[in-house]
């Protein structure tokens, strides 16, 4: 009875102690909150990252100047190891100089338009009717052959009313449970296989429409309202893809009106002025890292990494989308480190390029330092990556955490969330999957990835690659939270006596972005 009772008192002292080891060190949690809270810079990474360095399409001298200034920061609060790193090859860079749209017949208008990236320029400004095509297809453009050469070609939109104005275009997550919420933004390869031929037909149709004599091409977007334009790019960056003609896409209320006059068989007639350059001397891709050094002898060769994409489309200045998360990331970064935290394992930020395009930067680096999901040929690194934390679905509070199916790890979180929850962290921890950004890429090869739960706010509706992406649609409070909470979730990590607990690794299959694009 004596060895039974001293056996069970054992199994509890373990039990104790396991569950001990994640009730977060109060005190450290309450300096994080009042380091985030009284001396933020979070305003400050914000006008850096978006009203000085501009849009930030990959390898454009916005996204360079985003590159140089994290270094120079993250130099300046004293990280080590800060600099851009490269992961691959990437393609051209490419910047707008010049983009202006105006109807001159049947009167003057000023068109709210904004270049499509990596489109040509228009040379000099060029005058030229607008005729419509009623879609992109070759036999639409065949049809309409002798009427497209000298035009400008607009197409027929799909939907001619505008989104319902009586819907709020911000909201948040009620005070119920996260727990449930579903999957978001999941893509399967096959999905993703059958919209490769339409992107492909796109490409070409626009090519043909060149070729066929148009001067230019004029499209809007159906979520478009009030002047906000979505505009992302086509393919242009890739080595041997050709740019497409002159390009830009409109509000939906002038386009709308544009429409309405050659459905009444008005003649119309436009002024486009794009003029666009092409960097092509350096194709290769960078992503931005820097680190804090593990202290503990046998535990600093082990890594716990934040981090976000640093890369934007060019119609705003990449705000939600994704200057966001790197600004919370930048800023938990400063926090540990102006609190002089000695982490036992290291701690490293990473920016990451071209993940509009497909998350380039993150599965290039996944590559070069864990390993390739397609034969899951392990390198030594990836056995000593705790866990990833991303930031990339605007500037909303973080409310909770998808943890990829990682059963192991939800009471783990559930505690590490509770010290905020006064702050609206209130311990939304899913076993869902969220996909379509850079933690995706770490679990493609066995490695903790994660994704925090966050307010919509007016990501989707209103800013998420679209001409209002700017500064002042950050809510630059919810961004001081969320860079509490991150810097919070990393250092707990980094203070484990073990790394996060691991899924079963993945079997062997092709990464679901890693997609040839065939010319």
């Amino acid at each position: 009875m004596k060895k039974l009772l001293f056996t069970l008192s054992i199994f509890f002292a373990f039990i104790i102690y396991a569950f001990a080891q994640e009730i977060p060190d109060p005190i450290i949690m309450q300096k994080i909150k009042d380091e985030g809270t009284n001396n933020s810079q979070v305003a400050m990474i914000a006008h850096n990252l978006t009203d000085v360095c501009g849009p930030r399409l990959t390898n454009s001298p916005g996204y360079n100047r985003a590159l140089d200034w994290a270094t120079y920061i993250c130099n300046k609060w004293g990280l080590v190891n800060a600099g851009r790193e490269a992961w691959g090859e990437f393609g051209k860079g490419w910047s707008n100089e010049e983009a202006t749209l105006e109807m001159k017949v049947p009167y003057y208008k000023s068109i709210i338009a904004y270049c499509v990236p990596w489109c040509k320029s228009t040379g000099k400004a060029i005058r030229a009717e607008l005729v419509m095509l009623d879609q992109l297809d070759s036999a639409s453009i065949e049809k309409a052959s002798a009427s497209i050469k000298g035009k400008i070609v607009m197409l027929k939109p799909s939907n001619t009313k505008l989104p319902d104005a009586f819907k709020a275009f911000a909201s948040r997550y009620g005070d119920t449970s996260l727990d449930n919420i579903p999957e978001k933004y999941m893509f399967t390869r096959q999905q993703l296989e059958y919209y490769l031929p339409l992107i492909k037909k796109n490409y070409y149709c626009k090519l043909y429409l060149e070729k066929m004599g148009a001067v230019g091409l004029i499209s809007s977007s159906n979520k478009s309202i009030d002047g906000t334009v979505f505009v992302d790019g086509g393919s242009g960056y890739a080595k041997g893809y050709e740019a497409t003609l002159p390009e830009m896409k409109t509000s939906m209320e002038d386009y709308l009106n544009l429409l309405r006059l050659l459905q009444d068989n008005k003649k119309v007639e436009l002024d486009m002025d794009v003029q666009t350059t092409f960097y092509d001397k350096d194709l290769t891709g960078y992503n931005f890292v820097a680190e804090i050094p593990g202290t503990d002898p046998s535990l600093r060769s082990q890594v716990v990494m934040l981090g976000g994409h640093l890369d934007s489309w060019a119609g705003g200045t990449g705000a939600t989308d994704n200057a966001a998360g790197c600004i919370v990331t930048l800023e938990a970064m400063r926090i540990l480190k102006a609190l002089g935290v000695q982490p036992r394992r290291t701690i490293r930020i990473a920016l990451w390029g071209g993940e509009e395009q497909g998350l380039y930067g993150s599965f290039g680096y996944v590559k070069k330092h864990f390993g390739n999901p397609a034969d899951m040929k392990l390198k030594e690194e990836q056995s000593k990556i705790s866990a990833y934390y991303n930031l990339d679905n605007g500037s909303g509070k973080i409310r909770g955490i998808y943890t990829q199916g990682n059963e192991a790890v939800r009471d783990i979180f559930k505690a590490w969330l509770a010290p905020f929850a006064d702050m609206g962290a209130n311990g939304g921890v899913t076993l869902s999957n969220t996909g379509s950004t850079d933690h995706i890429s770490f679990d493609a090869v066995g490695i903790p990835g994660f994704q925090f739960i966050q307010d919509p706010l007016e990501y989707e509706t209103r800013t998420h690659h679209s001409n209002m992406d700017t500064y002042d649609h950050l809510s630059l409070e919810d961004l001081k939270q969320a860079a509490i909470v991150m810097a919070a979730f990393v250092y707990n990590t980094a203070m484990r006596n073990e790394m996060m607990p691991r899924k079963p690794l993945p079997k062997p299959e092709k990464f679901v972005f890693d997609i040839d694009f065939p010319l």
